[in-house]
C-alpha cells in the first residue's frame, strides 16, 4: 500500500484523477483510432485525436520505418472507400485495454486489438498531454502470430 501512495504522489495524480484520466484517455483510443482510423473512418475524430507530428513506427527486414499521421489517414481512406462502412460485426476492430501508464503530462497505453475473434495486434501508443487535453504522438506493435 505505501508503495501504491508513494507512486501515485510521484506521478502527480491522486487517485481519483488518475482514474479520470486513465478514462479520458481510453476514449481518445476509442474514438480517435479504434473508430476513427479502423471502424468508422472518422477522419475529423481522428485528426482531433492525433497529433500532427505523431509517426507509426513500423520494423521490416530490420529497418525502422516511418508513417507519419496525414500518410497513414490518406491510406486509411483508400482503404475504407474500397470497403464501404459499415462493418459486419466480424469486420469490426475490438480493442482491449491491457495497461495504461501515465506519469504527468506523459502516457503509454498498451492495447491489443482483435478482429473477428481472432487477436491480431499488441499496440503501444505515447501520448502526451497538451493544453487541449490528450494527444496520441507515437505507435509501435506487435503483429500476433
Amino acid at each position: 500500500m505505501t508503495i501504491i501512495c508513494v507512486l501515485i504522489v510521484i506521478s502527480g495524480f491522486s487517485q481519483a484523477d488518475l482514474i479520470a484520466e486513465k478514462d479520458n484517455i481510453k476514449k481518445l483510443i476509442l474514438s480517435a483510432y479504434i473508430d476513427g482510423i479502423h471502424n468508422k473512418g472518422d477522419i475529423a475524430q481522428t485528426e482531433k485525436g492525433f497529433h500532427p507530428g505523431f509517426n507509426l513506427l513500423i520494423l521490416q527486414n530490420n529497418k525502422l520505418e516511418k508513417l507519419p499521421i496525414y500518410n497513414w489517414i490518406e491510406s486509411s481512406k483508400e482503404r475504407k472507400a474500397k470497403n464501404p462502412i459499415p462493418f459486419t460485426d466480424e469486420e469490426l476492430t475490438k480493442c482491449e485495454f491491457l495497461d495504461i501508464d501515465i506519469s504527468g503530462t506523459a502516457a503509454v497505453a498498451k492495447i491489443k486489438l482483435s478482429k473477428g475473434g481472432k487477436d491480431i495486434f499488441i499496440d503501444y501508443l505515447s501520448l502526451y498531454k497538451f493544453d487541449e487535453g490528450w494527444k496520441i504522438v507515437g505507435k509501435i506493435y506487435y503483429r500476433l502470430p
